[in-house]
Formats: structure tokens, sequence, C-alpha cells
């Protein structure tokens, strides 16, 4: 009795996964995008299960011209013993279309196993027919010698084949994004692509947009003419200041199969030669009116270009003396979102700050980048109290609405109480409240008292004479060094240079206690921070511009060896991809940090022996 109940319900469950699967029924349309009037085309319907009654819906500005002529196809693939098979019904009809313009094709219906079944609806684009007259010469078109590769004397016009380059603006603000396409027309069949060369973006800043690997060609109406379109490069540019900035030309060597005018007779009749010729296009050069920004922008303004959101918080704004306390900025939207500045917030004096820490979850899209930046600061209160963090403001342009905006993070109340001083997470320091009066009752001498002769006088001895020349020749002294650290102290980034080395020296000490503590997280923050602190000081470039090709570049300039420059490239991958992996032994933190030590100090020599 058992195993009936057991076949039975194997029964039911084979039963509702064919009920699923005979569910599962796809109607699909297809057909060109953009077609020519007076030409024909293929709209076709495919259907995964066998239907019938198929009805087409009405379509007065096509003509039917033939259909619908039914094909079946069936696959069938074997994938670690498993089978699966698929078949599909094409009906494919053949249309012309009557007149231009943009006409929408409703959705056809079919019957599969008694229910009716809706296919998606198309838009087509209609193009008229190209003009008969003689086009001028196209914009952005070919140029150069023409080498045909085969026999005969077939050549590639100007008109038959050329590039675009195509801004979407023309016209817009310093630090606003906009896109420059460079669109290849051609009326003939590409065989093969040359040398490219495209233009240098000089004043700009560039990201690169990514194009479908499988790009289709698409029908394009120019200058009166019909071509197939493709683009071979879209590319972000967000200018670095006002005034006409020029985009000079690019190039593009391009093998087009031509007709040579000369026929041959075969088997299936009379058929005309193609032979391969060599084109060289050249882009049309580019002028671009980058307005600049207005003159009224606010004290907070943060270079920032675009629509913005703001979106701020604290981990905790009442915690003890000694423990961080984290603000996070989320700045979301589109725009120059790498080259915004961070805002700067005013911590009470006795607080411990640190760097922030930025990051950049960004995509590249043809109005900017999307995305979030994220922004970090901790700071670590040293005495118990009440504080208040000022309202800190972030002020952005928007382009769209042509005006400065202002968003705010409101002013943050704190209650800091006593902490544990053995808890610092940096230099020990002394709490207030923990210093003691020395006691009041003092030791007596009890050793031999000194005695001076009556006929001994201190005016006139050396003693009385060194009293004036020892601090007449300190002060000249102290006089002299501190005109000399006066100077250097004028030198911001000398300062920044000299001090680089002490700075990560300290922060790897911390990284070592988080390394001891077997604080992997923090340990490998702590290493990044110090390299990243190392060389922004070192080289003098901001954290928000810094990157590994500036850094390579800058330590090429200055004749570091590459194989110097690889190790601080190589514990920056190590220690990014660190803090995302599984956990590290300890032996390989420990690698890590000794590799760190060593590359600074053997940085440090290479620059001094530079220096001299």
């Amino acid at each position: 009795m058992r195993h009936i109940y057991i076949y039975i319900l194997l029964f039911m469950v084979l039963l509702t996964g064919a009920g699923k699967a005979s569910g599962q029924v796809t109607f699909k349309a297809s057909a060109p995008a953009t077609v020519v009037e007076g030409e024909q085309f293929r709209l076709s319907y495919i259907l995964n299960k066998e239907g019938k009654d198929i009805r087409l819906p009405e379509i007065p500005d096509f003509d039917v011209l033939f259909g619908p002529s039914i094909s079946t196809s069936f696959s069938q693939r074997t994938v670690n013993g498993k089978t699966t098979s698929e078949s599909s019904v094409t009906y494919t009809y053949i249309l012309m279309a009557k007149k231009t313009g943009t006409f929408t094709i409703s959705p056809a219906s079919i019957k599969v196993d008694g229910s009716n079944y809706e296919s998606n609806s198309l838009q087509i684009k209609v193009l008229p027919p190209d003009e008969a007259s003689t086009q001028e010469p196209a914009a952005g078109g070919g140029r150069g010698e023409e080498r045909p590769s085969g026999t005969g004397t077939a050549t590639v016009s100007a008109e038959d084949a050329f590039i675009r380059a195509i801004v979407s603006k023309n016209d817009p603000y310093e630090q606003e994004g906009f896109t420059v396409t460079f669109r290849l027309y051609t009326t003939l069949n590409v065989v093969n692509f040359g040398k490219i060369q495209f233009p240098e973006f000089e004043g700009f800043m560039v990201e690169e947009v990514n194009l479908p690997s499988n790009q289709q060609l698409q029908l394009e109406r120019y200058n009166g003419r019909n071509y197939f379109t493709a683009d071979l490069r879209k590319t972000l540019l967000f200018p670095q200041r006002s005034g006409q900035i020029s985009i000079p030309r690019g190039s593009l060597e391009m093998v087009f199969s031509v007709p040579s005018g000369r026929r041959v007779s075969t088997f299936f009749g009379t058929q005309e030669v193609m032979v391969d010729v060599k084109k060289e296009l050249i882009t049309n050069p580019l002028s671009i009116n980058v307005k600049p920004l207005p003159a009224n922008r606010p004290s907070s303004y943060a270079n920032a270009v675009g629509t913005f959101t703001l979106k701020s918080g604290i981990n905790s704004t009442a915690v003890k003396a000694n423990e961080a306390i984290t603000i996070t900025w989320e700045i979301s939207g589109t725009g120059n979102m790498k080259l915004i500045r961070n805002p700067e917030i005013e911590f009470p004096n006795n607080f411990e700050v640190y760097d922030p820490t930025v990051t950049n979850s960004l995509n590249v899209t043809t109005n900017g980048l999307t995305g979030i930046r994220k922004i970090e600061y901790m700071a670590i209160p040293r005495y118990e109290g009440s504080y208040t963090i000022p309202a800190v403001e972030f002020a952005y342009f928007d382009p769209a609405k042509n005006r400065y905006e202002t968003l705010t993070m409101p002013a943050q109340n704190l209650q800091i109480a006593k902490g544990d001083p053995g808890s610092s997470t940096t230099t020990s320091f002394v709490n207030r409240q923990d210093v003691k009066v020395e006691q009041d009752i003092r030791f007596l001498k009890t050793d031999e008292p000194s005695y001076l002769s009556a006929t001994t006088f201190f005016v006139g001895s050396l003693n009385y004479w060194l009293w004036y020349l020892i601090p007449l020749l300190l002060l000249i002294v102290l006089f002299v060094l501190n005109r000399k650290q006066a100077r250097e102290n004028a030198n911001v980034a000398l300062m920044r240079t000299r001090k680089a080395n002490k700075m990560a020296i300290k922060r790897l000490k911390t990284a070592n206690r988080y390394l001891k503590e077997q604080d992997k997280e923090h340990f490998y923050d702590e290493v990044l921070r110090a390299i990243w602190g190392y060389f922004s000081d070192k080289l003098s470039i901001p954290v928000a511009r810094l990157s590994r090709n500036n850094i390579e570049e800058e330590l090429s300039r200055k004749e570091i060896s590459e194989q110097l420059a690889g190790k601080f490239i190589e514990i920056l991958d190590t220690c990014e991809f660190a803090r995302y992996a599984p956990a590290e032994s300890n032996a390989e933190m420990d690698r890590i940090y000794n590799d760190t030590m060593k590359a600074i100090e053997e940085m440090e020599n290479k620059l001094r022996k530079a220096a001299k």
C-alpha cells in the first residue's frame, strides 16, 4: 500500500511539471527597426510550440507581399547526462512600406492548445529613398588615397563611406559632461579595419562609454541618403576650463568590398567582380564653446556640476572618550562625480581627526558619471564633555536649472562620557582629571652644605660674563633657526614631503597594533592609508586625484626603478583584494607589513640619493 502512495505522488509531480512546461508559451515578433520606403523587409513571428490560426493585425501603412512562410527548427543537447530539447515555428511575411514616418505594428495572435496568445508590438521607422541628385561631399568625409588591393579601377567616394564626430552638446558648462560619438556611415560592405588614430582630448577629463561587442548596423538618413551606421567610439568628456576648446581630426583606415566594373560568366550567370579597396577616413574637427560657471558661487561650492542628492549620518552621538565617531556622506546623482571635492567638517579642537575615506561606485552613461560617492570621516574625542559639530553645506551647480543648489548636513550635538585612558587608539595623552597634586611636605637636606669665600665676588667673574654671552649666542642661533624654519613652513609642499615618511611610519605602527590583535579589516585599511598618504605627501598630489597611473608616472619622472614602483602597486592590489577576501593568515599579514616597511625605507633612500 505504501508503494502505491509513492507512485501516485510521483505521477502527480510529473503531471504538475508537464503542466508548467506546457504553460511556457512564447510568441515573439521581430523586424528591422528602420527600413526604406518602397523596399522589401521581413516580419517574423517565432513560436516555441505548434500553433494554428495565426492572425495579423491591421497594417494599413504596409503592403503584405508574401506570407506566411512557415519553417520549423528543432535542437537537442545533453549536458551532464541531462537531455533538453527546444523547438520553434517561424512565420515569415514580406512587407513593403507605403510612405515615410514612424509606424506601430500591433500584436498578432495565434492559438496554442485552445488558448489565444499575443505577440509583442513593433515600432518601425520608414525612411525616404535616396535622392537621385548628386550630394555634396559629406562633413567629415574620407580623404587620402584609395589603394585597391585587387585588380580593377574601383574607388570609394566621400559619399559612399565617411566618419562623423557627433557631440551631444556644443556649449556645455565647465565641468559639465557631454558625449562625443564617432559614427561610421557607409553604403558598402566593410571587409576589415586598419590603423585607427582617434583624436586627443586635451583640456577634458575623459571617460569611455562601453559599446556592445555585437553591435548591429542601423539605417540612418543623412544629407538625403540612407546609410548603414555603427558607432565606433563613444566618449564622455568633462571640460576643465571655459572658452573655446578644439578637438582635432582623427583617422581610420578601412577596407571595403567595391564593384570593380568587370563582369564574369559563371554557372549561375553573369556576375560582377568585387575587389577590396583600402580607404583612409578622416573625422571632422570639432570646436566646443565651454561656458564659464556663474560668478555667484557659494563658499561651500565643491567643484560639483550635475544633479545630486545628499544622505548623511553619524554612527553615534553619545560615546566615551577615546571611542571613534564616524560621519558618513553619500553623494548620489549624475555629474562629474570623480572631481567633487570632499566637504570639510569642522571637528572640535581636542578631537583627533583622520583623513576621510572615499569610495566611488560609478557607472559611465551618456549624461555623465552616475552612482554614489561615499565619504567617511573618522574622529576620536579625547576628553569628556558636550560638543557640537556645526552644520556642513554641499553646494553644486545644476546645468538644467542654470543655478547653484545647496544641500546641508544638520549640526550634530555630541555627548562624550569619561573614558578609559588605556583604551586610546593612538599616542598616549594626559587626562586632565587624572593630574595629581604633589605632596606638600618636602624632604629635609641632610648632606654637607657648601660655603663661599668672603673674598670671592660673582660680578666680573667668568661665570658672570658667561651669563650674558650664552643667552646672547642662543638668541642669535634661535633667530637664524626661526627664520629658516619660517621659510620652510611657508613651503607647504616641502613640509608635506619631509613629513611623509613620519606620517607613514605612524600609520604603520597603528597597523602593527591591529596585526597583533588579528583585526584584518582595520589592518589592511591602515596599510592602504599609509601608502596612499605617503605618495600624496611625497609626490604633492591630492588624495582625491591620486591613482596608480599618476603614481607610476611621477616615480618614473623621479627616476625610481620600475621594480620598486611595482612593489608598491603589488602591495596596494594585495591589500584591496584582502579586504574582501576570506581571512588571511597571520604570516601573510606579517609579510605585507614587512614588505611595506622595507618598500618605504628603500623609497626614502632612493629619493635622498636623487636629491643629492
